[in-house]
């Protein structure tokens, strides 16, 4: 399948497009690299360009004759969102209908979207479902629920296949260690605590010692990033003409900040600095995903199911690439 994977040479997407081309599908990466990393991808397959470069995408969308979209290209800093929500509306929302109405416009109709667990704001219940009211509190997840609206309303007028896949913490790095996370700034508990052990930080903080859970910190749902890759490709192969998949993707497990710290710890042999600070606001006590529902519609399975592993991946990336990309050219 001709497939483009938009914002592909970032953290998620990077992995997403190694899966595809080991499955022999063709494939065309569309980056800005304002996040994404041109050593994360093949450069002969890299495009970059911007979405709000209208006429670029479609002739991109023309020339390699694109079967189908992986859309990742977004911003996604829940408090970056709160201050500036223009910024994200613009570009997470505006782009993205953009990026529909060419697609429209060259009759393709099958579109995998990244979407987020930020979509439901506060949960009612967890583990949480796809039943789940959702109810975003931040901008960044109020932009993404937009797309996941419009996209539904596409399937029914021009006969789409979708799917939006909500996924929790995204973690870890390949196993061989050929690509991983690089983001600046870094917001991600993982390599927020290896950079803390690198010396890159003094210490990593524990915003919040309070909350309802067993040992006062947040709890998490950590989902490998290969797992969430495998995902992308499953939900692709499966769209069907009018109709949308809605999936959840996480662990369906949870860990608090202490004990991904414990855990850091345990793999690396060494002790993590840690500063305890108060509550950020809006941080929900847990979040914990259902991930029932594609595991029995698609069959889909994680592959890594405990925390410890998917941290000795992040590890390897990390230890052997202190500088991210940097140490990669």
């Amino acid at each position: 399948m001709r497939i483009l994977v938009t914002g592909g040479a970032g953290y998620i997407g990077s992995h997403t497009v190694r899966l595809l081309l080991a499955r022999g599908h063709e494939v065309w990466i569309y980056d800005n690299l304002s996040e994404g990393h041109r050593a994360a991808v093949p450069a002969e397959r890299l495009i970059v360009g911007d979405l709000c470069d209208v006429a670029q995408v479609d002739q991109l969308v023309m020339d390699r004759r694109i079967e189908a979209v992986i859309h990742f290209a977004a911003f996604t800093y829940v408090g970056d969102s709160v201050r500036e929500p223009g910024k994200y509306y613009q570009n997470n929302l505006v782009n993205t209908l953009n990026l529909m109405e060419c697609l429209r416009r060259n009759r393709v109709g099958r579109f995998v979207f990244s979407s987020t667990a930020a979509t439901f704001g506060v949960p009612e219940r967890v583990p949480i479902t796809e039943d789940e009211p959702q109810r975003p509190i931040n901008p960044y997840g109020s932009s993404k629920l937009a797309v996941e609206r419009a996209l539904a309303d596409y399937a029914v007028a021009y006969g789409w296949g979708y799917a939006a896949l909500r996924y929790f913490n995204a973690a870890g790095a390949s196993p061989d260690a050929k690509i991983g996370e690089d983001h600046d700034p870094e917001t991600h508990l993982i390599p927020l605590i290896v950079q803390a052990i690198l010396g890159q930080r003094p210490a990593i903080e524990i915003y919040g010692t309070d909350y309802p859970t067993p040992d006062g910190t947040c709890i998490r749902d950590y989902i490998h990033v290969d797992d969430l890759a495998a995902a992308h490709l499953l939900a692709l192969e499966n769209l069907q003409p009018g109709s949308g998949l809605r999936y959840n993707l996480g662990i369906g497990r949870g860990y608090s900040v202490r004990e991904v710290i414990q855990a850091v710890e345990s793999v690396t042999g060494k002790r993590v600095p840690v500063k305890e600070g108060p509550r950020r606001p809006g941080d929900p006590p847990v979040l914990v995903a259902s991930s029932d529902r594609i595991q029995q519609e698609l069959g889909w399975r994680p592959q890594y199911t405990d925390i410890r592993p998917i941290i000795e991946t992040a590890w390897r990336w990390h230890s052997s690439h202190p500088r991210g990309y940097n140490d990669a050219r």
